[in-house]
């Protein structure tokens, strides 16, 4: 029993508190300082801030603490702890991209077929036709549009003086 160590060493403990106070001591001092200055609020916010590590001391928080701190299985169980959390980002990450589970995935595929009009398979897309008809040139309904959209601009242009 003499290599293993006890839960919590009184070493482990007082250099915890060690820390804390001298954090506390040196928030204090400069809480001191800023008081100096006549900056009040700003003081007194900083001597809560350097009570905080003193209470916690005193509350027993510090010891829980050092006891968690210099075991090594407890830094492997974090270890773990984030090894699983990035798995579980890394599989929604890769689900949102992917468009979900495949079930959801052959739902949606199937939703899409039943949107489609039942005409709309019969008529060739723009890919579909052939290469002589796509050179077509617009008829005149689309050249109307498109000297109308120019008109516009035309009027905007003169409007600005350009």
């Amino acid at each position: 029993m003499e290599g293993k160590r006890a839960p919590l060493e009184l070493e482990d403990r007082m250099l915890a508190e060690t820390i804390c106070s001298a954090a506390s001591a040196a928030g204090l001092g400069i809480a001191a300082i800023t008081a100096y200055r006549r900056r009040f609020l700003a003081a007194t916010r900083i001597v809560a801030y350097s009570l905080v590590p003193v209470g916690l001391v005193m509350t027993g928080v510090v010891e829980w603490l050092s006891g968690i701190a210099f075991r090594p299985e407890v830094w492997l169980g974090f270890g773990l702890l984030g090894l699983s959390w990035l798995l579980f980002m890394t599989t929604r990450a890769v689900e949102r991209r992917g468009g979900g589970t495949r079930k959801e995935r052959r739902a949606a595929r199937a939703a899409q077929r039943e949107a489609v009009a039942p005409g709309a398979a019969a008529q060739p897309t723009g890919a579909a036709l052939p290469a002589a008809e796509r050179r077509k040139e617009p008829g005149p309904k689309a050249a109307k549009g498109q000297a109308e959209d120019f008109s516009d601009i035309e009027a905007i242009l003169k409007k600005h003086g350009i």
